[in-house]
């Protein structure tokens, strides 16, 4: 089979194109058959499965790349924006584990050239501006940019992206692999990070964000307990396979007090069962962006200086580490991978609990690898 013919426009040619495509001055690209348009998966409406739709092929902006989709991880809050537990922009493009390689550059982008492999995170934007923005906490920023949430994200052959929130991938892993470590692995390593130093550490909900950071917890010693639904005996089996000292149901006491449980489930319930398994001073920390209601529960579970903390968004400073640390510590991320047309069956299965490790869409036709 012939491979796609791909070729770059000389200064020249490339300056008379971007005048009459209408590109800003300074931008550079690389041109191929497919500049025509790009697919999609689109939500419409909450609720609604997910419909292929053709696009006319992004241009990027000042500042920001066109990105070649080679893989898509399928995230639980693209499951919260696709069943309308979180609102934001429709029609919208979810996706927000993305790998890819830059083949457009926007005017001022020093960062990426052509060709570069890189990551899309969650937090597509921030203002820089605000409070949280000036001193570090660009995650609570004021008016921030969530990739496949208020800007079309990576369920799709092609993605724009602001070049100062992509990040460079590790060699170490090819673009299928890397992909769950760009939301599931980056908000467990936050918050890992909020358990300050525990070591015996539970994790509620043994999936993508859990199975990532079990492995960065057992190799920096600490003992890790794995919670799952009750009767998830596979769930169970998988985190002992992967080094977990205990694994059991979430109604079930693990055999030690903890210094902290990590929550990943999205169910309020398990924060005063949470709090009941953590030893005096523990923490309780809830990683996910949404949850159901969190029920009453008697002051003196709480009393001993334990605590509740939640976890909100990331910065590129914890991409940065945590993608540091997964290739030190040899993080090897369990995936599905579907065809890009599959999105609705992916969220489907992720609703019913039916995954171990992580899925990942692969757009038709991407040409996937390491660098």
């Amino acid at each position: 089979m012939m491979a796609t013919p791909r070729w770059r426009c000389s200064n020249s040619s490339f300056a008379e194109l971007g005048h009459r495509v209408g590109l800003p001055t300074g931008s550079r690209l690389e041109t191929h058959p497919m500049d025509q348009g790009f697919h999609a998966m689109q939500l419409d409406t909450p609720g609604a499965p997910l419909r292929r739709v053709e696009r006319a092929m992004p241009t990027p902006g000042d500042g920001e790349i066109r990105i070649a989709v080679t893989a898509c991880g399928v995230c639980r809050t693209d499951l919260h924006i696709a069943d309308g537990d979180i609102s934001g922009r429709l029609p919208i493009i979810p996706g927000h584990e993305i790998v890819g390689r830059v083949d457009a550059l926007g005017a001022g982008v020093t960062r990426f050239g052509l060709g570069d492999r890189v990551g899309v995170p969650w937090l597509g934007r921030s203002c820089g501006a605000c409070p949280y923005c000036a001193t570090g906490q660009e995650n609570l920023c004021d008016a921030p940019e969530f990739t496949g949430f208020t800007r079309d994200g990576g369920f799709a052959s092609h993605v724009v992206a602001d070049a100062r929130f992509c990040l460079a991938i590790p060699a170490a892993f090819d673009d299928v692999h890397a992909a769950p470590l760009l939301c599931a692995g980056l908000i467990g390593y936050r918050a890992y990070r909020m358990a300050d130093g525990a070591k015996m550490l539970g994790l509620y909900g043994f999936g993508a964000a859990a199975h990532i950071l079990a492995q960065i917890a057992i190799a920096d010693g600490t003992d890790v307990y794995a919670f799952t639904r009750e009767g998830d005996t596979e769930g169970q089996d998988f985190a002992r396979r992967l080094g977990c000292i205990w694994a059991g149901a979430s109604n079930e006491a693990p055999p030690a007090a903890l210094d902290a449980a990590i929550l990943f489930a999205p169910v309020g319930a398990l924060v005063p069962e949470a709090l009941c398994r953590v030893r005096k001073g523990g923490r309780v920390i809830c990683a996910g962006i949404h949850m159901s209601d969190i029920p009453a529960f008697p002051y003196a579970d709480l009393w001993e200086e334990r605590s509740i903390h939640s976890v909100a968004n990331l910065t590129r400073a914890d991409g940065a580490a945590f993608l540091e640390a997964a290739a030190r510590c040899g993080v090897r991320t369990h995936v599905t991978a579907l065809p890009l047309a599959d999105a609705n069956r992916a969220l489907d299965r992720l609703r019913a609990g039916a995954v171990e490790g992580a899925l990942v869409l692969v757009p038709e036709g991407a040409a996937r690898g390491n660098p």
